[in-house]
C-alpha cells in the first residue's frame, strides 16, 4: 500500500513520534493506522525500559483543582534535563499527571493510584520526549461542602503550592497567601498546630543556647523562653511570619478570620 505524507502526518499528530518512525509504523502495519499506532507504542514501551535506568532530577510540580467536586491535587513529574522539562510536551504531560491525581479519588498520598492510573501516558511521552521520566510524588485533598482551594507555580513550576481554605476567600488573597508560602516555606499553618515536642524542644535548645539563662528563676526563665517561642511562631508559622505584601505585619492580623485549613509546598527534586 502507497504511504502518504498525510498519513505520516495524521499518525505523527496521534502520536507524536518522529516522521520516520511513523512512515516505518504504517509500512509495517499495510497503512493501517491503529495496528501503526499500536506499534509505536509498544516501539515506546521498550524506550521506556531502555531509559529506565538513567537519572532524573529535573521536571515540574503542578497542581489541579476541581471546584465542582471539591478537590485539589499536585503532582511532582521528573524528567532528565532541564530543557525537556520546559517543553510544551512535558508541560501537557505534567497537566495530564494532576488531571488523573484528581480523577483517583481519595485524600492524601495518592502517588501509587496515579502511577497505575498515568502509566501509559507516562509511557508514550518517554517515547516521544525521549528521556526517562517519572512521577516523583502526588498527594490529592478531598475537601468538604464549604472547602475552596488554589494552586500556585513559581519559575513555572520550579516550585508549587496547593491551599485548601474554609469558606469564601477571594482570589487574590488566595494568590498572595500562596505566593507567601512559596516564598517563605512556612512549617505549620498557626501555632496551635506545632506538636507539643516540638515546642519543648525548641525551649530546651533555645535555652542551652544562651548561657546567660542558667540559673535563672524558674518564673523568669519561662518569660524569657516564652519570647524566644513567640520569635520561632514567627519563622514557622504561615499565620505568623512577616506578611509578603507588608513584612511590618502578619496573616494573622490582616486576615484574622481566615481559616487554612491545609497546604502543600513542593519544589523539583528536593529531599523528601
Amino acid at each position: 500500500m502507497n504511504i502518504t505524507a498525510k498519513m505520516v502526518a495524521d499518525l505523527r499528530e496521534k502520536t507524536g513520534a518522529g516522521m520516520m518512525d511513523c512512515k516505518k509504523a504504517l509500512v509495517a502495519a499495510n497503512g493501517d493506522m491503529e495496528a501503526a499506532v499500536e506499534n509505536l507504542r509498544k516501539s515506546g514501551i521498550a524506550k521506556a525500559e531502555k531509559k529506565s535506568g538513567r537519572s532524573t532530577n529535573q521536571g515540574k510540580v503542578w497542581t489541579g483543582i476541581c471546584d465542582g467536586c471539591k478537590a485539589g491535587a499536585m503532582v511532582e513529574v521528573l524528567c532528565e534535563t532541564d530543557f525537556a522539562a520546559k517543553t510544551d510536551r512535558f508541560g501537557q504531560l505534567v497537566t495530564d499527571v494532576a488531571t488523573a491525581a484528581l480523577k483517583a479519588g481519595g485524600d492524601g498520598c495518592v502517588a501509587e493510584a496515579v502511577n497505575e492510573s498515568a502509566k501509559e501516558i507516562l509511557t508514550n511521552a518517554i517515547a516521544t520526549i525521549g528521556e526517562n521520566m517519572q512521577i516523583r510524588r502526588a498527594v490529592r485533598y478531598q475537601g468538604g461542602d464549604n472547602s475552596t482551594f488554589a494552586g500556585y507555580h513559581h519559575m513555572d513550576g520550579r516550585v508549587s503550592v496547593l491551599v485548601e481554605f474554609e469558606g469564601e476567600v477571594s482570589d487574590e488573597l488566595k494568590k498572595d497567601i500562596c505566593m507567601h508560602i512559596a516564598a517563605f516555606s512556612p512549617r505549620y499553618i498557626s501555632s496551635e498546630d506545632i506538636p507539643a515536642e516540638v515546642i519543648a524542644k525548641e525551649k530546651e535548645i533555645a535555652a542551652a543556647a544562651d548561657p546567660k539563662l542558667a540559673g535563672k528563676p524558674a518564673e523568669m526563665l519561662e518569660k524569657i523562653l516564652a519570647g524566644k517561642i513567640n520569635r520561632f511562631y514567627s519563622e514557622v508559622c504561615l499565620m505568623n511570619q512577616p506578611w509578603v505584601r507588608d513584612d511590618k505585619t502578619s496573616l494573622a492580623k490582616v486576615q484574622p478570620g481566615l481559616k487554612i485549613k491545609r497546604f502543600t509546598r513542593w519544589m523539583v527534586g528536593e529531599e523528601l
